[in-house]
Parts: C-alpha cells; structure tokens; sequence
C-alpha cells in the first residue's frame, strides 16, 4: 500500500511540476502541489501530515525548478487560464504570433522593456506587462489577452508614438 502511495505521489508532483511558462511558475507550483500531495501521503503513511508536506514540496519545488519547456511540457498550469475575476474563458493572445510581437512593439513605443521583439512572451514580456498593467490600473496578470492588445494600441496612439 505505501508503494503504490509513494508511486502515485511521485507521478503526481512530477507532473504538476510540468505545468508553467518559466521555472519560476513552475517551482512554485511543483512546491505547492508536492506539499498537497506530501500531505496526503503522511496522512496515509506511518510519516507524519507536515512531514509528508515538507518532503512534497521540497521534491515537487526541486522538479519544477529544474526541468523547462524542453524538457517536461505539460501545458499551462490547470487555473492558469481564469482570470482573478472568475472568468473561465479569459482569451490570450496565440504564442509566437505577430500579435505578440505587436503586444511587445507596443510596449517597447511606451517605454516598457518586453526584451526583443520576436513574437515570443517569455519572462521579460510578461514583467513588462505587468508593470504596464500596474501603472494603468488594469487587472495585473501578466496576460497577453485581445483586450490588452487593443489597450497598448490605444495608449500608443493617443501618446502619437
């Protein structure tokens, strides 16, 4: 019974860990859903709750912290697509398209630094959306959403950069 415990709590973290954009997000989530899962495992194992949860989370952290994109690709993380306000469909904007790297010459006109401008959203695009999001009130996610394309366009054409 432990075996199978432990078996299932080893798939469980390694696959949670997958789930991210950057290691970051991905240690953060490895660490949280190995401490979930640790948890339940000290439940049902002679190791005790916050035993179990330390080692989950130490182990689910070290995973999402060491693999990338390249190596483990799980997707987005499950909730990684609502938005904070509840909305279950919130659109983003397609990766490696030309509206990514619209978004990015937008931001880079209005004196944001989303790094090259190559239609790709990695870490420094999103910090920049962020800031942006932050400095003009709007919801801070870090998303490249439709509606996020049609703010920067506006902002850029009313500073007539």
């Amino acid at each position: 019974m432990y075996r199978s415990a432990i078996s299932v709590f080893c798939l469980a973290v390694l696959a949670l860990a997958g789930c991210g954009e950057d290691r970051g997000e991905r240690a953060v989530t490895g660490a949280g859903m190995g401490a979930a899962a640790g948890a339940v495992i000290g439940a049902i194992t002679p190791m005790s709750v916050a035993t179990g949860a330390l080692i989950g989370a130490a182990s689910g952290g070290a995973i999402g912290g060491l693999t990338d994109k390249s190596t483990l690709n799980l997707g987005d993380a499950p909730w990684d697509h609502h938005s904070s306000r509840g909305s279950a469909n919130a659109a983003t904007v397609t990766p490696g398209s030309s509206n990514v790297a619209s978004i990015q010459s937008n931001l880079a006109a209005l004196g944001y630094n989303p790094g090259p401008i190559d239609g790709r959203a990695g870490p420094q695009t999103r910090a920049a959306v962020r800031q942006y999001q932050q400095d003009h009130g709007l919801l801070v996610d870090g998303r490249l959403s439709p509606q996020l394309a049609q703010n920067l366009a506006q902002q850029r054409q009313t500073a007539g950069r």
